[in-house]
């Protein structure tokens, strides 16, 4: 019975160690992955001579530290070999500014807008502009 069941756990460790073979994901290979693929972005961030911190703006979902890392080490590879690095052909996205971000005005400035909006609109009927 010993020989039966040690030839089953055998049969079922190749089946096992096939899955990485046919492609199938592991969350350690995934998490493998996403490391190198934060690495490799970092370090073509420092090639392309975009800050630190330009790199975490454009790639948010990946590692950052993983993504240091890939950087600080393209960093000495080209202060060693003494090579220039390229200039991004993509333009830096422009900040999105939100309703909760944008400075509040005084409320004085905001009605002095509203009055003088009105004053527009009215002034196409006619040229008389009336006030509510």
């Amino acid at each position: 019975m010993g020989a039966v069941r040690a030839c089953a756990l055998a049969a079922l460790l190749v089946c096992l160690s096939g899955c990485d073979q046919l492609g199938i994901e592991t969350p350690a290979k995934a998490a493998e992955q996403a490391q190198a693929d934060a690495k490799a972005i970092g370090g073509a961030c420092r090639h392309a001579m975009r800050a630190i911190e330009d790199c975490y703006t454009l790639n948010p979902k990946a590692d950052k530290a993983a993504m240091y890392q890939g950087w600080r080490e393209m960093d000495e590879y080209m202060r060693e070999n003494k090579l220039e690095g390229v200039a991004p052909v993509v333009p830096r996205p422009a900040p999105v500014a939100s309703a909760a971000s944008a400075p509040k005005k005084p409320a004085s400035e905001e009605e002095e807008e509203e009055d003088a909006g009105e004053e527009h609109e009215d002034a196409g009927h006619g040229g008389k502009a009336k006030k509510h």
